[in-house]
């Protein structure tokens, strides 16, 4: 790290990156793909607290939903019952990750989080906050029987 920032040194010339670039707020720049690989890859490269947070919120969602479909678009994993078709997301941010339920005004009881698309309801997890693993585990299950969204 260069200076204390939370940005890796680029390599020399002809010299591969080991690490990830982290975009603003943190959050790392990672290939689209799909399946568990580029989202490992993204939760590893998570910084600091929020790569425990993902491994916890990947965890919870395979957990509750055997054979969720993975992809990473938009440097953000996605979870989904079918191919291209998703459910949940999430991304890092400065001070918190922000998990995207994108029928979210249709769980109960609804994300606290609101948006500007009327169906999406966010969940900020930060630092210091304990994250509700049934809570979110039930939103997940919830979710997963919605109609998902196509990306």
């Amino acid at each position: 790290m260069v200076g204390g920032t939370s940005k890796p040194m680029k390599p020399a010339a002809g010299q591969a990156s080991e690490e990830p670039v982290l975009l603003s707020g943190g959050n790392p720049q990672i290939a689209k793909g799909y399946g568990d690989t580029p989202v490992q890859a993204y939760i590893a490269a998570m910084p600091g607290w929020k790569r425990d947070i993902g491994r916890r919120l990947d965890e919870i969602i395979v957990r509750t939903i055997p054979g969720v479909r993975k992809a990473v678009k938009w440097n953000s994993p996605f979870y989904g019952i079918e191919d291209k078709v998703w459910f949940v997301s999430f991304h890092c941010f400065t001070k918190y990750v922000k998990v995207a339920f994108f029928r979210g005004a249709a769980l109960r009881p609804v994300p606290p989080g609101t948006s500007k698309q009327k169906d999406v309801r966010y969940l900020d997890i930060y630092e210091e906050n304990q994250l509700d693993e049934a809570q979110f585990a039930d939103w997940v299950r919830q979710a997963s029987l919605l109609p998902g969204e196509c990306m």
